[in-house]
């Protein structure tokens, strides 16, 4: 059988006992549990090597008829990252004067965000993800991408757990609108901003909200 034409090859992925399973679970989760989003950033360097994996890690996101619809937009530049900084704050301050609802800022209050993003020009790095509603073939014909919300949305997924698994820290940000990256970045009309991560260590000392997640028995139905 092959699957779009492509001749199927043996898989690839490793299996483990019961025993491991459970212990490679718990344990996964357990470092997982211990990620959190960091607004205080070092501006120490991180080696590009590093970028590049995190990447590829999230590059292996399973997405609509595998059309793996999304760019990586990665900044370094000083000059860029302050100019994408302002752009940010300027609409932020815009939600934060009416945009945004009373009862949404109030929730936002024990999370210590405001109109300030001064994370974008200390991080080393910052990731922006693009989404890509269309491609082109070869001869310039326009081609359908699928599923591309969900599909990147996975990508994003892996792409915080590779940061995490780095031992780095990141903050997803989504500032509405986010039409100015684009405008910033010179990225062409088929790609569409979908989120701002910066990328790097945790500033010394770093302090985050003590917030706990939701029980399994809250978050999980059964059917059996």
């Amino acid at each position: 059988m092959t699957i779009n034409n492509l001749a199927p090859i043996p898989d690839k992925q490793v299996s483990f006992d019961e025993e491991e399973m459970i212990k490679r679970s718990e344990s996964y989760f357990q470092f997982m549990d211990k990620r959190r989003s960091v607004r205080d950033f070092s501006d120490k360097a991180v080696p590009v090597e590093i970028i590049n994996n995190i990447l590829k890690t999230a590059s292996t996101a399973p997405s609509g008829a595998h059309k793996q619809p999304w760019v990586f937009c990665v900044i370094s530049n000083a000059e860029l990252k302050n100019k994408i900084r302002e752009l940010a704050e300027e609409e932020e301050k815009k939600n934060y004067a009416g945009r945004m609802s009373e009862r949404w800022i109030q929730d936002l209050l024990p999370l210590g965000t405001d109109d300030v993003k001064e994370f974008i020009e200390i991080a080393p790095w910052i990731i922006v993800v693009m989404k890509k509603s269309y491609d082109f073939d070869s001869a310039g014909k326009k081609m359908n991408n699928y599923y591309v919300n969900e599909s990147v949305g996975i990508a994003s997924g892996l792409l915080i757990s590779a940061i995490h698994n780095a031992g780095l820290v990141t903050l997803t940000h989504t500032p509405s609108p986010m039409n100015f990256i684009s405008k910033a970045l010179n990225r062409p009309e088929n790609e569409k901003p979908y989120l701002l991560l910066p990328v790097g260590y945790a500033l010394e000392n770093c302090a985050v909200p003590d917030i706990e997640r939701k029980p399994l028995e809250e978050i999980a139905i059964y059917y059996k």
